[in-house]
């Protein structure tokens, strides 16, 4: 059996990688050297810089995102309404970001303006599911995105920054943990059909490395949230995040992709950053709107 043993070689389990696996210093130095050069930005950015200017970067790597979703399904021959579904992702976005601001909401303009593109495509192409897929692309990335923007304009205003630091810490830190665990001690696959490398062990150093996080992010930012929500945001935060990037794997594996894109060295593109915060910002989302 070419020198795998019949355990491991079942569909459920990996093999013993360990942390001296060929690959893993040089996909270890990647990660680490692109999160040494972003993340510093990125949180200096959130807590020094106007609420403006983080809510214009969140809009671009959306943006990028959004793009980069169409491509991956237009490798299965459809083409997505690009124009009519950034528009209409603007819309949505807008309808959670600042439902206050407007004057009245803008989401259901946008459906329309898709719905409208799609007729003028006509029958001799597929304008359903292109529409279905253009309007999946504006949802996915125009209102769950809108829960990552809505964390900086909540009130108190002044905590905005360090909601969205809390969502990144506590993502992060899972991944890291999830990294390394995964790759110490992981042999149960999690999801073998959709992402074969994830595996059980390594999604719960997730969730331990969420509560690590969250609760870091709170000595240095939040002080005030109670420690038993700090535990239960650490755990959702992170869980759904791991839903998240299951969500995104499942597409490119549809797509026969294995990256959205090459954006950032070692981390794949700009999709594959979001796929997480994506899922896990509505869980800080609904907390600070509704239960703080």
């Amino acid at each position: 059996m070419s020198g795998v043993t019949a355990e491991s070689s079942r569909p459920d389990r990996l093999p013993p990688r360990g942390l001296g696996a060929p690959g893993f210093a040089r996909n270890l130095a990647q990660r680490v050297g692109t999160a040494l050069v972003a993340l510093p930005l990125v949180v200096a950015a959130l807590v020094l810089g106007p609420p403006w200017l983080v809510l214009a970067i969140l809009v671009v790597a959306l943006g990028i995102g959004l793009s980069e979703f169409y491509a991956l399904v237009a490798v299965r021959g459809i083409r997505p309404l690009r124009l009519a579904g950034a528009l209409v992702a603007g819309a949505l976005f807008l309808d959670v970001v600042a439902p206050a601001w407007l004057p009245f909401p803008c989401g259901p303009l946008g459906v329309l303006l898709l719905l409208a593109a799609m007729l003028q495509r006509g029958l001799d192409q597929d304008s359903v599911g292109a529409g279905a897929t253009t309007l999946l692309g504006a949802a996915y990335l125009g209102v769950l995105g809108g829960t990552i923007g809505a964390l900086l304009v909540l009130e108190p205003a002044a905590e905005g920054g360090f909601r969205i630091v809390l969502l990144l810490g506590i993502l992060v830190i899972a991944d890291t943990f999830a990294f390394f665990v995964g790759h110490a001690v992981g042999r149960h696959r999690l999801a073998p059909s959709i992402s074969p490398g994830k595996t059980i062990e390594g999604a719960l150093g997730g969730l331990a490395g969420g509560v690590v996080g969250a609760f870091l992010i709170r000595q240095f930012g939040l002080p005030g949230l109670p420690p038993l929500h700090t535990l239960g945001l650490g755990v959702a935060v992170a869980a759904l995040g791991i839903v998240g990037d299951l969500e995104e794997s499942l597409l490119k594996r549809w797509a026969g992709a294995k990256d959205s894109g090459t954006l950032f060295p070692g981390h794949g593109g700009m999709l594959d950053r979001l796929d997480s915060l994506l899922f896990g910002a509505p869980v800080l989302y609904y907390y600070f709107q509704h239960l703080r």
